[in-house]
C-alpha cells in the first residue's frame, strides 16, 4: 500500500512539473516552433505569409498548424494586413493576431467582410508570379483552334510589332477590349506515360480592340515577339491574389517537374524563385496553396560485383503551387538546397 502511494505521489509530482515547468526553466517548445521565434511581429507592407511564417517556424508551409486552420479557412483564406500584430503563445505553441486595418479587435484569422484584398498580405511574392496568373499558360490539345485568329495585317506585313494594326476573325460580338496574342508553344509531355498533357501557350503580346466588324481591327500595344498571321487571341483575365495559406495535400501525390521557367526564359536547370510546371493538376487532387517537396531523380549506378543499383531520391527543397489546370500545375521554388533539374521529383512532404 505504501509502495502504491509512493508511486502515485511521484507520478503526481512529475505531472505538475510537466504542466508548470521547473523553477526558472523555459517551457518546452513545440517541435514546429523555431527556438529563436519572436514573441510578436508587426506586419508591414511587402511581407508575405510565407515570409512571416518563416519567422516562427523552419517549415513555413506548416503555418496553418500554428493557427489551427481548417480546410475552409485555407481554401477561403484568412487575410492579414499591414499593422496586424502576430503574437506567439509559447506555452500552447499557437499564433494569434490583433490590430490592423479597420479591425482593431480582430483576434484570430478570419475572412474580411470588406470584400477587398488589395492591401492583404499575399502568400508568396506577387511580382514573380504575376505574369503566370494573368496569362493562360496551358492550352489543351486543339484548345486554340476556335480562338479568334489574325487573318490580315497592316500593309500586308509579314511580321508585326507594337503600334501595328491587325485584322481578326471571330471577334464580331466581343465586348472585351484588351486581348492577349498567342501561338501554341512547346508540348508538355508526361515523362512517365509519354502522354501530351497540353501545350504551353507562347505569349507574344497584347492588343486593343479598335473597331468591331466581320473582321475586327486591333492595335498591338505591347509585343515581346513578332506577331504574324495565324496567331491567336485570348481575352485578358483579371489576376487572382494568391493569399492561400500553404498546406500539404491531404493524400500522397507524386509527380515530376516537366518545364522550368526563369526571368530569362525556359531552362533545364534553375534555383530559388524559378517557376516550374508539374505533370500533376486538378485531376490528381492538386490545388492552389499546396506545398510539395522536391527530390532528386533516382539514377542507375553500376557497382562492381553487384551489377546496377538505383540511387535514392533525396529531398532538397520545396515548391508552392499557385496555379492549377486540369492535368498540369505551376509552382514557385520557395526553398532549395541544390540546383533544380528538369524531371526532378515532387511529392507530398
Amino acid at each position: 500500500m505504501l509502495e502504491q502511494l509512493r508511486k502515485f505521489i511521484t507520478a503526481l509530482v512529475f505531472a505538475l512539473v510537466g504542466l508548470t515547468g521547473s523553477a526558472g526553466a523555459a517551457a518546452p517548445q513545440p517541435t514546429h516552433i523555431s527556438a529563436d521565434a519572436p514573441d510578436s511581429y508587426v506586419v508591414v507592407k511587402g511581407d508575405t505569409l510565407w515570409g512571416i511564417a518563416g519567422r516562427f517556424t523552419s517549415d513555413p508551409w506548416r503555418w496553418p498548424e500554428l493557427w489551427d486552420l481548417n480546410k475552409d479557412q485555407i481554401k477561403n483564406p484568412h487575410l492579414i494586413y499591414p499593422g496586424n500584430v502576430i503574437r506567439l503563445d509559447r506555452m500552447r505553441g499557437r499564433l494569434s493576431i490583433a490590430g490592423g486595418d479597420k479591425d482593431p479587435n480582430r483576434l484570430s484569422p478570419r475572412i474580411r467582410d470588406e470584400g477587398s484584398t488589395d492591401k492583404a498580405i499575399p502568400s508568396i511574392p506577387p511580382s514573380i508570379i504575376e505574369p503566370f496568373l494573368t496569362r493562360p499558360l496551358v492550352v489543351e490539345p486543339g484548345g486554340l483552334d476556335k480562338a479568334p485568329t489574325i487573318v490580315g495585317t497592316e500593309d500586308d506585313r509579314v511580321a508585326m510589332s507594337a503600334g501595328n494594326r491587325v485584322y481578326v476573325s471571330g471577334l464580331s460580338d466581343a465586348a472585351t477590349k484588351t486581348w492577349f496574342v498567342y501561338r501554341p508553344g512547346d508540348a508538355l509531355i508526361d515523362p512517365d506515360t509519354n502522354q501530351t498533357l497540353g501545350f504551353e501557350a507562347k505569349y507574344l503580346g497584347t492588343a486593343d480592340l479598335v473597331a468591331q466588324g466581320e473582321l475586327a481591327t486591333l492595335r498591338l500595344n505591347h509585343t515581346v515577339q513578332e506577331v504574324s498571321k495565324g496567331d491567336k487571341l485570348i481575352a485578358v483575365g483579371k489576376p487572382h491574389p494568391i493569399a492561400y495559406a500553404p498546406h500539404a495535400p491531404d493524400t500522397f501525390i507524386k509527380g515530376r517537374v516537366i518545364a522550368i521557367h526563369t526571368g530569362a526564359g525556359r531552362f533545364a536547370e534553375a534555383g530559388q524563385g524559378a517557376i516550374v510546371a508539374l505533370n500533376r493538376g486538378r485531376a490528381e487532387g492538386i490545388e492552389v496553396g499546396h506545398v510539395l517537396a522536391l527530390y532528386t531523380q533516382s539514377r542507375t549506378v553500376k557497382v562492381a560485383d553487384a551489377g546496377s543499383v538505383q540511387t535514392p531520391e533525396e529531398r532538397y527543397g520545396l515548391v508552392f503551387v499557385f496555379r492549377v489546370f486540369e492535368r498540369v500545375s505551376y509552382a514557385i521554388v520557395m526553398k532549395i538546397g541544390r540546383p533544380l533539374n528538369n524531371l526532378d521529383v515532387v511529392q507530398t512532404p
